[in-house]
């Protein structure tokens, strides 16, 4: 996600998504609630494990071990976004767009390019226009239907930067300060070169997550906490405006926000760094070795897997400490042939990294081949796509606004003309 995508991650969807699950309470007594000036973010018990309380409609129903039902997938809806800057590759595509392909035969989806994420370090303007094009030209070239699914720009609804200002005035100073991703860039880039808007996107991601009602979110392992900030800011908000609130106010009454769940993939490998197995594979990577890009050509690819980093130890094996590279390369070749971890594990015992190299090099040219020559063909028709935006930005809108309205009204605003009869 680099710094701001929620579904920016980099794990591997290759097996069925589950839900995160949380111990709760349902009925923490109001009480408590009273004698806090604001209520608390968290609850915990005496072992120090976290309770939350969840509002009814946000509890799906479950199968087995956290998969959700098929008639509550059904109706369930599913937000995710990537970024527009610098090229996707194969962290973004594995972790997170090919996954959407899946998602959308299932759930009511909406996927869309977060520009307004990517200014958040420095960045060229011409290059932010150029990319959320290309962003979403990707989006349907590696299979996103736009009969099943809503793609747009994020910057094209406007109630995301409206509700992100609604929901900063319930979030804390000191929360965003701990979030680790803003930790970590405001110390690389000194805090006199880093904005404001550093601190706060996860209170923007919140509102791109909350906005649609959402009840699942794609993420990675480290966007988990700014998903968790999230289900905070929707638990708050909806205690300090909604139910019986929001009704006095002339609403319906109950939740303003669904608290969302996560999708996450079972526990696996990420698509990690050519260059370093440690390291996740990064559009902010100052090296463009040390990632495969969607739309490299055939012998940049191939260059690209000659000369990456590799052990001297013989015969291949996945899940060895001692070899995160051997392991990420494996993986990659896993999910570019689609054949299971027991087949390449087989397969590749043997070999040395001259040969498996020449074999993962033409898996990833055959995988990408029909992904680049279908993007061709949308990016030269520019009416299509700038159709699709515009038709994937109207029924967002329509979503989003009526979920900013109701809680403009809930925070007692008033509204111009007849905006502000009940």
């Amino acid at each position: 996600m680099g710094h701001a995508a929620f579904s920016h991650s980099s794990l591997l969807f290759n097996a069925t998504p589950r839900l995160t699950t949380s111990t709760f309470f349902s009925c923490i007594p109001r009480s408590y609630y009273r004698r806090k000036a604001f209520p608390p973010l968290f609850f915990s018990s005496r072992n120090g494990a976290h309770f939350r309380c969840f509002c009814g409609d946000s509890i799906p129903e479950t199968e087995g071990p956290g998969i959700p039902s098929p008639s509550s997938v059904m109706k369930k809806r599913v937000v995710s976004g990537v970024q527009p800057t610098g090229s996707v590759h194969l962290g973004n595509y594995f972790g997170a767009i090919k996954n959407w392909v899946s998602l959308q035969d299932s759930y009511e989806t909406f996927f869309f390019i977060v520009d307004l994420h990517a200014i958040t370090l420095p960045y060229d303007s011409q290059e932010l226009t150029k990319a959320t094009k290309a962003t979403a030209a990707l989006y349907l070239a590696c299979g996103v239907d736009t009969d099943k699914a809503s793609v747009f720009v994020q910057s094209h609804v406007r109630a995301h930067v409206e509700l992100m200002w609604l929901l900063s005035t319930a979030t804390p100073v000191g929360r965003l300060g701990r979030m680790i991703q803003f930790k970590e860039k405001s110390r690389k880039e000194g805090d006199e070169n880093v904005g404001v808007a550093l601190l706060t996107y996860p209170v923007l991601m919140a509102s791109d997550i909350l906005l649609y009602q959402t009840d699942f979110v794609p993420v990675g392992e480290d966007q988990k906490q700014h998903l968790e900030l999230t289900r905070e800011l929707a638990e708050r908000v909806n205690y300090l405006y909604g139910g019986r609130k929001w009704k006095k106010m002339g609403g319906r009454g109950g939740a303003l926000f669904k608290v969302p769940e996560a999708l996450i993939a079972p526990a696996g490998a990420r698509v990690m760094s050519l260059t370093d197995g440690f390291a996740k594979m990064s559009k902010s990577a100052p090296s463009d070795q040390s990632r495969i890009n969607l739309l490299d050509p055939k012998d940049v690819i191939a260059n690209k897997i000659k000369r990456c980093k590799t052990d001297s130890f013989s015969g291949l094996e996945f899940d060895n400490p001692e070899r995160p590279e051997c392991n990420n390369l494996l993986s990659i070749y896993q999910l570019a042939t689609g054949r299971t971890k027991k087949e390449i594990a087989d397969e590749c015992k043997d070999m040395n990294w001259g040969v498996f190299k020449s074999l993962l090099a033409d898996a990833l040219i055959e995988h990408l081949q029909p992904i680049q020559v279908r993007y061709e063909e949308i990016t030269s028709d520019a009416p299509y796509l700038d159709k699709i935006l515009l038709e994937g930005a109207e029924k967002a809108a329509s979503i989003a606004d009526a979920t900013l309205n109701n809680v403009y009204q809930a925070m007692g605003f008033y509204r111009r003309g007849r905006e502000s009869m009940p």
